[in-house]
């Protein structure tokens, strides 16, 4: 086994912007009758991406899933974001671009988000890192959120479809995982890789299935990192 690709999740990891995500959501909700506290967001539902916990607010209140309701308040949200972010842009958070350029020159690396490919690109658009993912997975590739291992699957191969050169395939255990939520670690650990938490979303202490537990990405040195996979 040996580290050769670095798979980011975006929002809470490179991008600091879970504050207005929860927001904007639950002001697509209100619209809708619905209310979410940002008790139950970052407790009950720790770590959803906000489909899965869309779909479980609306479960929970109408005691069926409903598909098009749920795209309908998707969608409501995605908007509001947008127009909130075009006067808002996310900050990334201190530290990121100096470990992504340095992680850069020794990995292959991508981006396995819950988010939008469009607010992704969004806030990727004018840093110094906007064009250093080889390979961007979004809300949009994968039916299925986390915690299912699926978005880590499809990242993997389309790293291997995205391969500059002949080499052998990556394989899971190839690939370091840099998450903030319990449902992220899962997903990823449940798709063979390793993973590593930030603390920047919810507290260390619910991010101890990681195989280790950092407060942001940028106090992680890149030596550290390589450590933790060889052990």
């Amino acid at each position: 086994m040996s580290l050769r690709a670095i798979i980011f999740d975006f929002n809470g990891v490179v991008a600091d912007d879970e504050t207005p995500h929860l927001r904007m959501f639950q002001q697509a909700l209100r619209e809708e009758g619905l209310a979410l506290t940002t008790e139950e967001y970052y407790g009950a539902y720790l770590g959803m991406n906000e489909r899965n916990c869309l779909a479980a607010l609306i479960e929970k209140a109408r005691g069926r899933r409903d598909p098009t309701y749920e795209q309908r308040v998707h969608d409501r949200k995605a908007v509001l974001f947008r127009d909130y972010t075009a006067t808002h842009k996310p900050e990334l958070f201190p530290g990121v671009v100096d470990f992504v350029r340095q992680a850069k020159s020794r990995y292959r690396l991508a981006i396995a988000s819950g988010g939008t490919r469009e607010q992704i690109a969004h806030a990727l658009k004018g840093t110094p890192i906007e064009k250093d993912f080889a390979v961007i997975v979004a809300a949009e590739d994968a039916t299925i959120g986390k915690p299912d291992p699926a978005i880590y699957r499809l990242t993997l191969k389309r790293l291997n479809e995205a391969a500059p050169v002949p080499q052998p395939p990556l394989q899971a255990a190839d690939c370091l995982v840099i998450e903030d939520s319990l449902a992220g670690i899962q997903s990823a650990k449940a798709a063979g890789m390793t993973v590593l938490g930030v603390a920047t979303t919810y507290p260390a202490a619910a991010l101890k299935e990681a195989h280790a537990v950092f407060p942001a990405l940028g106090v992680i040195s890149l030596a550290q990192i390589e450590r933790l996979f060889r052990e």
